[in-house]
Order: structure tokens, then C-alpha cells, then sequence
């Protein structure tokens, strides 16, 4: 076990309110008896209760007792899943949540279900693409609104935001239309956005009969607003809208140029949203405008992006904001939910927010007013950017708690797993730039961390005590830009599919089509997996992380398919043909799209020749902090690799999606790591109490609840990220 002095030396290198309102979303069966005085108790929201603490008081497992803990039930949410398996690309990163002792939840291919919770039996099912072609994106939960029998589930698939009856599983015919609302509704307040990219990846949350939603939209200068909306919950019709890229006369206007709202999108909260009912708050996150690593186009601090939000959940308007980044370059999103709870400090209750970064940064705010609790500086930064860029002098730098994840690349921290990925990392590391976080992107190309977590859309966890749990990443990235003129000259010649794919496709997938090793999936054998069609149809409509390009014209499309396909000669398309250049990225809209004179040329996580991590360990950890003081408890590596293990190595920890849990029996609940496993921690200690191999990878964070007298813990096991796939629900129970 790693020591905390060791770590802190490296990082410097709500419970529900039992309060029932009229025609509000309301559990008023969190806590029950059946008629033999059974204990039950559900997990009823995203995050276990509206504050998102995902903290549970329940103690019938416990240290004592983990160890026995054994299979109850398993629910297998997809009978596609062999034809998922061949292309390594299912995912399940939904948390479920439990009412009444039904666990709902969403399979790889976005079918919602209802179960059993005592016994995983299902009871319906509903596809949202049953009348049409999937659109496939990531689901991370759903949302529960009641009033007396009147019963519904909220969650999101492709472009569209269902409501289903929580009985029946057939869809509310009274909402929106036929059931489901356009995600595009309320986005178009300058130009077209129908055939924009927009997703919902994460659940939004209920403040009485107004559903709070926040989007997933592309990250280039062809972005969609990424506004934060509400909806009735009733009719689905939009009630207000809070414009990130505020308009004329609005709050923020004055940090942007002129008009930027009419060309800059994104600026999304798609990482989650909590509320305080008794405030009437919702408290939000908001990633990076577009396009993420150029802003020559968005001189200024660019609110209300990369901020902490605090908004009226009944009418929208800003209480406060809090900006964690100014005009970002870095693509550093908030990435997860922010969590409230409350502290003892100085003899004092405070209720809190807590916000996790990227960028391994913890924020700790009065939630009233916003101002941290703990001091944070404002430190001067590189200031010398890519042409025409304005990168800002100052960004901040908490004091307390410290980082939990890597902050600056030093040659020092080269992995040492063995001489010839030392050397293979050095040769990349003499190459680049590395001595400051906040070094502006450039042609050179440079090192760093903070876009893979620190923190992911997992989240945290805090306890009764004001514990935060906390998992992380330690991800080296490499960032290199590359002018669009050049670009342009460059590509001039090459087959026209090849040109598309270059442009598009590379960034993520790699030049030579093989992906990154790990998480991104090689495209050489795509002949084998897909077909024209199904090829067509994901350019078109996306699937999961990856955007749809719905501005590629039918030629295009059709040469960057056969492009895939190895089949250049079907591409008809003569070398040199000027015609077929590629006109979307060259055209230059007054307006939308907008495209940025520089564009990525390389952005990649950085493995050694063998496709470990390019640094030192710890790749991934799990973390105590103490809220009251800002100081760490405790910090283990998080994950292993077993062929390293068996070498002598200490457990290196692995990359994890997915979040923890923590509960009153002294326990702390994770999945999310690359060897497939879940456990559970002392959160006392971070000692592992208790180990179970999953069937595939659990990217998701647990629940627990209980069912007469029974305690489960459930985690989605969908595998994904280049591991084997799966779509099975595994519930565990004492015998």
C-alpha cells in the first residue's frame, strides 16, 4: 500500500428530504416494511439520493462480514451480446437505480428494462429503436418522477429523451410526442442545429415537476449549443433554457467577443447534475468551449464555461458561478457531478459543494455563495500561444486539499518497468513539451495530464463523516497541432476517402487506423465486423463517445466508407481531382461552422512499446480525503496487472471508469478497473477487503439497497474500452 506522504510528495511534483410535496418527484418509499416487518430500502436516484453523495447508511454487510459475499442473482440486459463481442466496443456505464424493488436500468444497446430486485427476474422491456435504426450513445442512469399511481422513467437514447411508464413499460403518449422530445429543442437559437450532434449521456435530475438536463454535443467547430434546459416533466414541453455562451445583455456577455454565441458551441454540462431541494437549487458543471484546443476565435475568460453552476431549478437563472479554468485549451471539462454535503468545521455545520476536475483538483464551495472554503491562488501561466490565440495569464491553483492526481511531467516520472520503456518514453519526452500544465497547445507538441481524469464521470463518493472517496487516473497525453493550411497542402493529393479519414478520424483512431492499443478500437479489420451500411449508418447518427457527421455529403461518405473498407479502387476518385477536396473543412461560414485555423494533428494517451502507460506508477488510484481539513487519509493504487504483479512490480493500479460507493458498514464499493474486478476497501484503512472477478469489465459505479431484510450490491459489467464485451447486471447478497 502506498503511504500517503509518498502520494502527497508525487501530487506536488443530502440525504432525500422526507418532505412529500404536491405533484412532485418524491420516494416515499425509500425506507419500508412489508407486512413482516422486512426492512426495505431502495436506491432511488443517480447517485443514490438527489445530493449525490452515493453514500448509503446500510450496514448488514459490513468489514465483518464482506468476505462471504456471494453471486444472488445475475440479469443478462442484452441477448445481442454475442455479436457484440467481436468488436469489443459494448459498454454499460449505467448506475441503475431501485424504487420500490424494481431496479431499472438501460442495456449496451440502450434498451431500458425493469426487474425483479430480489430476484433479477425481468418484468418489461422497452427499445427505443424498435421502429428505426439504433443510435447508439452512452446512458450513465435514468430518472424516476412519482405522483401517486402516476409512475414514470425519463432517460435518453441517440437524439431523443423518452418517458415510459414505470408499470407498464410503454411509453407516456402525453409527452412530447408519442413519448419521446427532440434533444435539438431550445439549442437553435442562431442557426440550424437538427443535424448537430446532441446527446444526453448523463441523467438529469427532478426539482418537483421540472426535469434539469444537460447534453453531450461534439467538441469542434461544428459544436451545438451545449445550453442547460428544463422540462416539464408533465408534458415534455422546454420551461427555460440558461445559455452558457450567454447572448446579448446577458450575464458573461462581456468575457467574449462580439457575437461569439452565434459561432462558438459547446460549453456543455454532460457530466451530471445534483440538487438541494430545500433551496430549490440545481448544481451543475460545464465542460470547454469549442473547439477545444484553439480559441483564437474566443479571446476572453469565456463564461460561463468550465464553471461550477448553481441555478433556480424552477425558472434557470444563475444564483452563482464559480470558474475553475479560464478561456480553456485543454479540453478539461468538469467531468463529473458535484457532490453536497455537509461539514463540521471550526464548530460550525457548512453545506457544501464538491467538485472533482480533470485535472486531479478538488473544489470545496459554500453553497450559498459560492466562495471556496479552503484558499486557492491565482498563479501567471505561459501566455505564448499559436497564432492569433489569446491564452489567459492567470488560472487557479487550490491550496487545500492537494492534487490527487498528476499534475507535471518530469523526466523523473518516466515509467520504470523496465529499461527499453524508459528509453522508448525518454525519446518521446526529448521531443516535446512538459514543464507546465497550462503550456498553450502548439506544433512542438507537448505532455500532459488532466483529459482522462484525474476525475471521470464516475464520480465520488462522501460519507456521514465527511469523507470523500475518490478514485483517479494518471494519464499522459501528447498534444501536437498542425496549421489548416498545412494540413490542407498536405492531403492535397491523397485519395479523397483517405483525406476525409485523415481529417475526421485520425485524431482518435490514428493514422494508420490502429486505434490506441487500449480504448479506441483499430479500424484495419472494419470489413470484417461491419458492412457499407452499418458503416453509414454510424458516420451518420454517432455511436457512444464517437460524434455523428451528419454535414458529410453522400460522396463523402461513401469515399471515406470504402476508405475503411481497403477498397480505394471503389472510391472512383482521381488523384488530384480538386473537386473532391475536402470542401466542409476548407468552407469558411461567416458564421456556423466555425473552423479553426489549427486543428489536432496528434492527440493521444502515451503507452510504452508494450502499450503500459508511458509513466510511473500509480496508473490509478483510490483516495480518502478528510472535507473538514483538506488533508488525505489514506491513497492504494486501484487495479492491477497480474503479469506485472507476478514480475516483481508493486501493484501498478490500472486506468478505471466508474465510481464508488461507501456505506455505513465501513465499506467502499469500486469496480471500474481494466482487470475486470470489484472491490471492496476498509474505508477506514484502503486496505481490499473482499475481490470478485467480473464476467467483463464493471465502467460503472455500483448501488446498494435493501430488500426484505436482504442487502445487494448491483454493478453493470459491460466491458468495452478493448476489453471483451458483456451486458450482464450482477447483484451479490450474503448467503
Amino acid at each position: 500500500m502506498y503511504t500517503v506522504r509518498q502520494f502527497a510528495i508525487t501530487a506536488t511534483s443530502f440525504l432525500l428530504s422526507a418532505l412529500c410535496l404536491p405533484v412532485a418527484c418524491r420516494f416515499s418509499s425509500d425506507k419500508r416494511s412489508n407486512g413482516n416487518n422486512l426492512h426495505s430500502e431502495d436506491w432511488p436516484i443517480y447517485g443514490g439520493n438527489k445530493a449525490g453523495n452515493r453514500y448509503s447508511h446500510l450496514n448488514q454487510i459490513n468489514l465483518n462480514n464482506v468476505k462471504n459475499l456471494q453471486v444472488a442473482w445475475i440479469y443478462n440486459s442484452d441477448s445481442s451480446i454475442g455479436q457484440l463481442q467481436g468488436m469489443k466496443n459494448s459498454e454499460m456505464e449505467c448506475q441503475p437505480i431501485v424504487v420500490n424493488g424494481i431496479l431499472y436500468g438501460v442495456s449496451p444497446s440502450l434498451k431500458l428494462f425493469a426487474i425483479d430486485a430480489g430476484t433479477g427476474k425481468k418484468i418489461w422491456e422497452f427499445d427505443p429503436f424498435k421502429n428505426g435504426s439504433p443510435r447508439i450513445t452512452n446512458c450513465r442512469g435514468v430518472v424516476y418522477w412519482e405522483n401517486g399511481v402516476d409512475k414514470r422513467i425519463l432517460y435518453s437514447a441517440g437524439s431523443s429523451l423518452f418517458e415510459i411508464s414505470a408499470s407498464t413499460g410503454l411509453p407516456i403518449e402525453s409527452f412530447g410526442v408519442a413519448g419521446k422530445i427532440d434533444l435539438h429543442l431550445g439549442l437553435d437559437i442562431n442557426y440550424d442545429v437538427s443535424n448537430l450532434y446532441v446527446a444526453a449521456t448523463s441523467p438529469g435530475a427532478i426539482y418537483k415537476n421540472t426535469l434539469i438536463l444537460g447534453s453531450a454535443v461534439s467538441e469542434g467547430g461544428d459544436a451545438a449549443p451545449g445550453y442547460v434546459r428544463g422540462f416539464d416533466v408533465i408534458s415534455g414541453k422546454l420551461k427555460w433554457v440558461f445559455h452558457t455562451v450567454p447572448l446579448p445583455g446577458e450575464s458573461g456577455y462581456e468575457t467574449w467577443p462580439k457575437n461569439a454565441y452565434k459561432k462558438v458551441g459547446a460549453a456543455n454540462s454532460w457530466s451530471g447534475i445534483t440538487v438541494d431541494e430545500k433551496r430549490g437549487v440545481v448544481y451543475l458543471g460545464t465542460g470547454s468551449p469549442a473547439a477545444d484546443f484553439y480559441g483564437g476565435e474566443r479571446e476572453g475568460i469565456n463564461l460561463f464555461a468550465n464553471c461550477i453552476l448553481a441555478l433556480d431549478a424552477e425558472s434557470g437563472k444563475l444564483k452563482w458561478y464559480y470558474q475553475i479554468m479560464h478561456h480553456d485549451l485543454w479540453d478539461r471539462d468538469i467531468p463529473c457531478p458535484p457532490n453536497l454535503a455537509t461539514i463540521i468545521q471550526n464548530e460550525r455545520k457548512k453545506d457544501i459543494v464538491v467538485q472533482a476536475t480533470k485535472d486531479g483538483l478538488i473544489y470545496v464551495l459554500d453553497r450559498d455563495s459560492g466562495n471556496s472554503i479552503f484558499p486557492v491562488e491565482e498563479k501567471k501561466v505561459p501566455g505564448k500561444g499559436l497564432p492569433g490565440e489569446h491564452p489567459w495569464p492567470f488560472q487557479k491553483f487550490p491550496v487545500k486539499p492537494l492534487p490527487f492526481s498528476n499534475q507535471v511531467f518530469k523526466e523523473e516520472d518516466i515509467t520504470d518497468i523496465s529499461p527499453e520503456s524508459h528509453d522508448y518514453i525518454k525519446r518521446i519526452f526529448d521531443s516535446t513539451e512538459h514543464s507546465n500544465k497550462f503550456t498553450p497547445p502548439n506544433e512542438k507538441g507537448t505532455l500532459l495530464y488532466g483529459y482522462s481524469g484525474g476525475a471521470e464521470w464516475g464520480g465520488n463518493a462522501i460519507d456521514s463523516d465527511g469523507v470523500l472517496f475518490q478514485n483517479t487516473n494518471n494519464g499522459l497525453w501528447k498534444l501536437q497541432m498542425e496549421s489548416l493550411a498545412k494540413h490542407l497542402q498536405t492531403m492535397e493529393y491523397l485519395p479523397h476517402g483517405q483525406r476525409l479519414y485523415i481529417t475526421y478520424c485520425a485524431s482518435c483512431h490514428g493514422k494508420d487506423k490502429k486505434g490506441n492499443g487500449v480504448e479506441i478500437p483499430g479500424l484495419l479489420q472494419t470489413s470484417k465486423h461491419l458492412n457499407e451500411s452499418e458503416i453509414s449508418q454510424i458516420i451518420q447518427e454517432g455511436r457512444r463517445r464517437m460524434p455523428s457527421f451528419t454535414q458529410f455529403s453522400t460522396g463523402e461518405r461513401n469515399a471515406l466508407i470504402q476508405f475503411l473498407l481497403n477498397n480505394q479502387k471503389a472510391e472512383n476518385i482521381t488523384t488530384g481531382n480538386t473537386k473532391n477536396k475536402i470542401t466542409n473543412t476548407a468552407k469558411k461560414n461567416t458564421d456556423f461552422p466555425y473552423q479553426p485555423p489549427y486543428l489536432a494533428k496528434i492527440w493521444a494517451k502515451v503507452f510504452d512499446q508494450l502499450g503500459y502507460p508511458g509513466i510511473k506508477p500509480p496508473w490509478g488510484t483510490l483516495n480518502a480525503i478528510d472535507l473538514k481539513t483538506g488533508d488525505y487519509l489514506w491513497r492504494v493504487p486501484l487495479g492491477e496487472f497480474p503479469e506485472l504483479t507476478k514480475k516483481g512490480i508493486p501493484v501498478t493500479g490500472t486506468e478505471n471508469y466508474g465510481g464508488p460507493i461507501v456505506t455505513d458498514g465501513g465499506l467502499v464499493f469500486i469496480a471500474a478497473t481494466r482487470d475486470e474486478k470489484i472491490r471492496a476497501f476498509n474505508k477506514k484503512t484502503g486496505e481490499v477487503v473482499w475481490v470478485y472477478s467480473l464476467p467483463a469489465a464493471g465502467f460503472a459505479t455500483p448501488i446498494t439497497y435493501e430488500l426484505n431484510g436482504k442487502q445487494f450490491i448491483v454493478i453493470a459489467a459491460g466491458g468495452g474500452r478493448g476489453l471483451k464485451s458483456g451486458a450482464s447486471y450482477i447483484a451479490f447478497a450474503l448467503p
